[in-house]
């Protein structure tokens, strides 16, 4: 990480899972608790919509100081640099001081209410400090005007910069070593002004949406910067098509173009046929669908990003043209309930917050971590699902329709200056800290989790979640019935 400062691996907790079962209409949580498999961490996890990484270390950095109750501690501090899956590079520091950094980590670009910037009062000024400093400012002489020094080098203006991020998203204290650095750090912090979260660089609202064959399911509406975004369904489509309001083929969209999924009346998914050659059984006019739309574009600054494999929070200092994507599911049902549901983690409610939809005209009902729900016909509710900080989480989903689908991820709200009662370790190495030896960060930038890692698998629940980096409708197969 920026600062080799980080908390020890006793703040993780045991692992658990929590089982559950479909019935019905609706969901049923089964009540099992068991031991999350080391295999429950190797496939990807579904993300919001954006730019996917992976940080290839601290390129320009420097020497700080963090002072607190146990001493002084020598940190690096500097920018880091990502590589963008599908092309680009990202440049970016840490709001995240005690938490190392894991080597080769992927990330994924977060909405700061799933950070502990959602609950920082100052995380507006840290964007204005990214605004005004390097490398959005790569004038170092008149930077060095402004901050009453005689010169800076890029390193100089790397720690000063990092070192006045600090001071907002862990309230450290902190300072770098060298001089210029140090007043280019006082500048900034003295100077920093509140500033709105930027949007998303690709986003696609709601990212569910439910319905009746013969209709058009939405609409899910592109939000972006980029001068347009590419929309391709594939040649199996089976039926399925992605058109405008008035029922045209959209292949391509700007910011603000709405999108639906029209539906046949017949469409249904296919079902896998059975050993025996029989005709398989086949849930009439239940479907789902996958629609994802991709760009070349600039993410923006302040954007935060953010690893489920626990690597230390990023935020975004700059961006070449990167590639990102978004996607949004529709599901359909020709009678009783038509539920989308969708999932975002929420640092100011302390979980992950899940917003179900029913379109249907039958009651959705469902069980989850022993609570009951229900959602009206043609009704909306959120669902929160309280989570500790550090916890681990590992949906398996499925619903109607056939939907099999799997959310997971690790609610990392604090710094470790929200946080009582933890100790820290000083790591030697400048580069970014791994949280102990080589290996253990490369297995855990690897699964996300180890057997001493908290997880909550919940099977059962269809929850509709976004994530892909091709553009696409999938329609999803039924397994066959007996």
């Amino acid at each position: 990480m920026s600062a080799s400062y980080a908390a020890p691996p006793e703040r993780r907790r045991g692992a658990v899972r929590v089982a559950a079962a479909t019935l019905g209409s609706g969901l049923v949580a089964a009540g099992v608790l068991t031991v999350a498999s080391p295999a429950a961490a190797d496939e990807a996890p579904r993300t919001p919509g954006g730019a996917t990484a992976t940080i290839a270390g601290l390129k320009t950095y420097g020497t700080a100081i963090v002072h607190d109750a146990t001493g002084d501690h020598e940190v690096s501090a500097g920018l880091f640099e990502m590589s963008v899956d599908g092309g680009g590079m990202l440049q970016t520091y840490c709001v995240d001081l005690h938490n190392p950094t894991q080597r080769d980590a992927r990330y994924h670009e977060t909405p700061w209410s799933g950070t502990s910037l959602g609950t920082n009062k100052n995380a507006g000024r840290i964007r204005w400090i990214l605004q005004h400093s390097y490398p959005q400012v790569n004038d170092l002489a008149a930077l060095a005007a402004k901050a009453g020094v005689k010169n800076l080098t890029e390193q100089d203006a790397a720690v000063g910069t990092q070192v006045a991020i600090w001071r907002f998203s862990d309230d450290a204290d902190v300072d770098a070593v060298d001089p210029q650095a140090e007043k280019l750090a006082d500048y900034l912090e003295h100077h920093a002004r509140d500033m709105a979260e930027p949007k998303a660089s690709l986003a696609l609202d709601p990212p569910a949406v439910s319905g009746r064959p013969g209709q058009r399911l939405g609409p899910v509406t592109v939000h972006t910067g980029a001068s347009s975004v590419t929309v391709t369904p594939p040649a199996d489509a089976a039926g399925v098509r992605i058109v405008d309001e008035h029922g045209k083929p959209v292949t391509s969209a700007k910011d603000g173009t709405q999108l639906y999924f029209e539906v046949p009346e017949d469409a249904t998914d296919d079902a896998t046929p059975p050993a025996d050659g029989t005709t398989p059984s086949v849930d009439s006019g239940a479907g789902s669908a996958e629609l994802t739309v991709q760009a070349s574009t600039t993410v923006p600054v302040g954007r935060a990003f953010t690893s489920d494999s626990r690597s230390q929070t990023q935020i975004l200092a700059g961006s070449s043209e990167s590639t990102v994507s978004a996607t949004a599911t529709a599901t359909w049902a020709d009678e009783g309930p038509a539920p989308a549901l969708s999932a975002e983690k929420d640092c100011a409610e302390g979980g992950l917050v899940v917003h179900a939809v029913n379109e249907g005209d039958a009651p959705f009902t469902f069980a989850l971590m022993g609570t009951g729900h229900s959602i009206p016909a043609h009704a909306t509710r959120t669902v929160l699902i309280p989570l500790q900080e550090d916890q681990s989480y590992d949906f398996t989903i499925t619903g109607p329709g056939g939907l099999a689908q799997r959310f997971t991820g690790v609610l990392d709200c604090r710094t470790q200056s929200d946080t009582a009662g933890l100790t820290t370790q000083t790591v030697a190495e400048p580069s970014p800290a791994t949280g102990g030896n080589i290996a253990d960060a490369a297995d855990l930038a690897e699964t996300g989790g180890d057997d001493s890692t908290p997880m909550i698998a919940v099977t059962g629940l269809s929850l509709l979640v976004l994530g892909a980096t091709a553009l696409s409708i999938v329609r999803k197969k039924k397994a066959p019935q007996d």
